[in-house]
């Protein structure tokens, strides 16, 4: 804040001292007015700020208030939205574990099918080469069956011949023996004849 200098006082015969202390006195004077402007600024923003945190917690309870108030008056309300959202839950949950548990189904199912598969086509691998064997098996009967009824003719024969032979040796044997022996006591006769030439 600044003061007038008087200048009346400043051009008498004292003036200089007389100015000196009004200087002085008006400096004093200004800083006790501006620390007492400062306080009341301080004390101005203790109080605002003072009004302002009770303004908000004023407001803070209200809203607890009023939302408790709304609170209890849609707690029917709520009680049932919770429910049918704690029921809408276990309906999804309960078609999820449905869908897994069918998924898992089906892929216990094909794996079982897989399974079958594999088995059936290994049964029927065996099946055929059990066939082929037996196949090989009676083919290999077969022949030896026909070469043994071709050694059975072959002995046959064999036997045929040896009794033929045997047969023949003994019946030159007795004519043989009828010839040295002499039965019928009749030698054979010999027949000469003469061809005559025309």
């Amino acid at each position: 804040m600044d003061f007038p200098i008087r200048r009346d006082l400043y051009n008498s015969a004292n003036g200089k001292g007389l100015l000196y202390t009004n200087i002085k006195t008006n400096d004093a004077s200004a800083k006790k007015a501006e620390f007492e402007r400062q306080r009341k600024i301080r004390q101005q923003e203790i109080e605002e700020k003072l009004i302002e945190e009770e303004t908000a917690r004023r407001v803070e309870e209200l809203v607890a208030k009023r939302v408790e108030e709304e609170l209890e008056k849609r707690k029917d309300e709520i009680e049932r939205e919770v429910l049918r959202r704690v029921e809408e839950a276990k309906r999804i949950m309960e078609k999820q574990l449905l869908e897994e548990l069918e998924r898992q189904r089906q892929a216990e199912l094909a794996a079982q099918k897989a399974r079958e598969e594999e088995e059936r086509a290994k049964r029927e691998e065996l099946e055929r080469i059990l066939e082929e064997n037996n196949r090989k098996i009676a083919e290999a009967q077969a022949k030896l069956a026909e070469e043994q009824l071709k050694i059975v003719e072959e002995q046959r024969k064999i036997h045929e011949e040896r009794m033929k032979l045997e047969q023949e040796r003994q019946r030159q044997q007795k004519e043989e023996q009828k010839m040295i022996l002499g039965k019928g006591k009749s030698r054979p006769k010999l027949s000469f004849s003469l061809k005559t030439q025309d």
